[in-house]
């Protein structure tokens, strides 16, 4: 992709036509530039040539790529050996802190995601043009040699570059080299749906590496299913699996978003029976077109045809689908996502739902069954695209992948089928139904799993780290213990010492968040009360300063809350609904008591749902998680000391460092 929109020395730059490199900017738009657009350029092409004719050696570029964030950094200025991220915010006279926290993150996202600029120093800088002159001064440099933001008025701008460079003693590099470095980037999944919803391409977004590349597999074998549907006729369903964080739910968004291109045409949507994903989706894509006002902004793609469609159509509560085609419609869209379909309900779960909150008294079908019967209506072709995430079942009637394949063996057998080898092996499904679909689909697709986790950039082994800490092999988790310096797993028995480090930890847009098992009921104690209700929007999307934000820190969202969503920094307050006696035992808190939880008649005991809500939570973080054990009280009967101190040791033989 274009790094930079104009780029030259700072000699080349201070003597260049003003009009020409305002022209170079228009040129680059995938739009129109609009008036103020022009205007904000004008001025920072004007203080730039002030700069540029004082650092001759510099070398100055222009609205710069950031495409986490589907973004562009307004100009950088690389001199000295230094990254500088020049932020302007043109007529203001304040600070605003989403305006800091814009150029900061705007500086992390090249530490972290800008392979040359891994080892560089980056200063943030942002440029109030109405505001009065600031005092000048060294700050503060964080361990990865990012500076903290630095407020500046115009004319504080070049002091403070020569100042910097004068006291920062870093090697010079060659800045062409530099810009050309690959990217990286793992965008959250919020941050994702917004860039995709934009118009950009999930290449520009998502990471070049092993991750990626699969990604980029995926999504290219479900197109080509897609494609011979529609041209040939025919309906087909695609079976996508991946481990926690390998990119299920961006695959599925990029699915959709892609669908709906104007060159395209074609009603498509993304759905999911996770209720809290698809509210903090929906409110997040309203949210940023609001900022937006509707119109797209310095980097985004021809988005116009988004902009109109609403964020409720492209992102769907399955059940709201189900529901609205109950009486025989055909449904508008000929490609469906079903994000996290292990969680679609069995008959059992359907069929009892359906009587008693539709009033459907004969309704005897799976869920699975129902929506491949909804598609099938359509007489020409269709297909449906199901998002598996492996051991993540954490509720009654969830059905796993069993229940979509029995719904095919039905009257659906003229569907194709692709799916990926491992669905095939031993013990992933019951013997009957890997036979049927072994006759099925002789050639099973290797693309179709997702096996890299990219949810956490900086530690790949993070679910594997997490198996092993649930398994029962300690020397598996010291094997798979992500670096401390990449990602941190901490232990601590004070809540208060978990709070302060998080504090201390997040900067920029990075979020952090408290999170407990949704039967964590004995953690009420320690101000942690997992029946309260969280409000999953403010929650995730809300700033720091909003006391119902995750950052605040006060409320702890559950498995549920969470599940298919990500935080930068957790704590996972464990309590003893799982705790080990030589081995794990699940429970659950009934009146005054622990009771014991063994497995049931459903396809997955009940037991592993509370092993499986704490997979959740714990693969949650991107960049390092706390795990919190209470220390427990010898007067009550429901938290004995002695069982709490067993988790932490074990925590503790897994690789966990105490936090001091």
């Amino acid at each position: 992709m274009q790094r930079a929109y104009y780029q030259a020395s700072g000699a080349t730059f201070a003597t260049a036509d003003p009009m020409a490199i305002l022209g170079a900017l228009t040129n680059a738009l995938p739009f129109a530039a609009e008036i103020a657009q022009r205007g904000a350029w004008k001025v920072e092409i004007d203080h730039l040539q002030l700069i540029g004719a004082q650092l001759p050696t510099a070398e100055i570029f222009l609205e710069f790529a950031i495409p986490r964030m589907g973004r562009r950094a307004d100009a950088i200025i690389v001199a000295g050996g230094l990254v500088f991220v020049l932020e302007y915010k043109v007529g203001e006279r304040s600070f605003p802190r989403h305006a800091i926290e814009q150029v900061h993150g705007y500086a992390l996202d090249l530490k972290n995601f800008h392979v040359t600029s891994h080892d560089k120093a980056i200063v943030p800088l942002l440029i109030s043009t109405e505001a009065p002159p600031q005092q000048l001064g060294l700050g503060f440099w964080a361990d990865d040699r990012v500076h903290e933001p630095i407020r500046l008025g115009v004319g504080d701008v070049l002091p403070t570059i020569q100042r910097m460079i004068a006291v920062g003693g870093a090697a010079p590099f060659d800045a062409a080299e530099w810009a050309s470095g690959g990217y990286r980037p793992t965008p959250n999944i919020i941050e994702a749906a917004e860039a995709l919803y934009r118009g950009h391409a999930v290449t520009e977004i998502s990471r070049s590496e092993a991750g990626a590349e699969n990604l980029t597999r995926t999504a290219a074998a479900i197109e080509a299913v897609v494609d011979r549907m529609k041209a040939n006729g025919g309906k087909a369903i695609c079976f996508v699996t991946g481990v926690p964080g390998a990119g299920k739910t961006l695959a599925g968004l990029n699915i959709a978003c892609g669908r709906m291109a104007k060159d395209v045409g074609e009603d498509a949507t993304f759905l999911s029976g996770n209720g809290p994903l698809v509210d903090v989706l929906r409110e997040a894509l309203k949210r940023d077109v609001r900022a937006r006002k509707g119109r797209p902004v310095a980097g985004d793609g021809d988005a116009r045809h988004l902009a109109e469609r609403s964020p409720d159509k492209f992102v769907q509560n399955v059940h709201h689908f189900r529901d609205e085609y109950l009486l025989g419609a055909i449904p508008s869209e000929h490609v469906v996502v079903f994000d996290e379909a292990q969680r679609a309900w069995d008959r059992k779960q359907t069929a009892e739902f359906m009587r008693k909150k539709r009033g459907q008294a004969g309704f005897d079908m799976s869920e699975p069954a129902f929506l491949l019967s909804v598609m099938d209506r359509h007489p020409d072709w269709c297909v449906v695209v199901c998002l598996i995430g492996e051991g993540q079942e954490i509720n009654r009637g969830e059905a796993g992948v069993s229940e979509w394949v029995r719904a095919l063996q039905g009257d659906l057998r003229h569907w194709e089928v692709h799916l990926p080898p491992h669905l095939l092996e031993e013990g992933s499904l019951d013997a009957g139904l890997r036979w049927h679909l072994s006759q099925r689909v002789p050639n099973p697709e290797p693309e179709l799993h997702l096996a890299v986790s990219i949810r956490s950039f900086r530690a790949e082994t993070v679910s594997a780290y997490v198996a092993a800490v649930l398994g029962e092999n300690s020397s598996a988790a010291l094997a798979t213990l992500p670096r401390p310096s990449d990602f941190p797993v901490l232990r601590t028995r004070n809540l208060a010492t978990a709070r302060a480090r998080l504090r201390a930890k997040r900067r920029a847009g990075e979020r952090a968040g408290l999170l407990a098992s949704s039967n964590a009921l004995r953690l009420k104690p320690e101000g942690l009360y997992v029946k309260a209700e969280v409000d999953v929007c403010n929650w995730f999307l809300n700033p720091v300063e909003d006391v119902r934000s995750s950052d605040a820190l006060e409320d702890a969202a559950t498995e549920f809350d969470v599940q298919g969503l990500e935080l930068d920094w957790t704590c996972v307050a464990w309590d003893l609904n799982l705790r080990r006696i030589d081995k794990w035992e699940a429970r659950a808190f009934r009146g005054t008591r622990w009771t014991a939880i063994h497995g049931d008649s459903d396809e997955l005991g009940r037991a592993d749902y509370v092993r499986n809500a704490y997979r959740v939570l714990l693969t949650r973080a991107r960049q390092g998680m706390i795990i919190f054990v209470p220390p427990g009280d010898a007067e009550d009967a429901t938290r004995p000391p002695a069982e709490y101190d067993a988790i932490y040791n074990w925590l503790g033989d897994c690789g966990a460092t105490e936090l001091t």
